[in-house]
């Protein structure tokens, strides 16, 4: 999984777990609601900076948005 895959799963996650529009959320992060929606849909790569602000709004690490998920042990 590349990793603004990773990044747009993790964002929509969080955020539909803290009970943020994307509206919300960019509103808060001081975005646009379209470049919220691009994240997510994998339009766009995050800086760095965006990265860090969009975890503060939700109360979380920047890492945890890059997180991947772990690999599953197939038998």
């Amino acid at each position: 999984m590349e990793i603004r895959e990773v990044f747009a799963r993790n964002l929509r996650r969080h955020r539909q777990a803290a009970g943020l529009s994307q509206e919300e959320l960019a509103h808060r992060a001081e975005v646009d609601r379209t470049y919220i929606s691009a994240l997510e849909r994998c339009v766009y790569g995050a800086t760095i900076d965006v990265v860090d602000k969009l975890a503060n709004v939700l109360g979380i690490e920047a890492a945890d948005l890059l997180r991947r998920p772990p690999l599953r042990v197939t038998k």
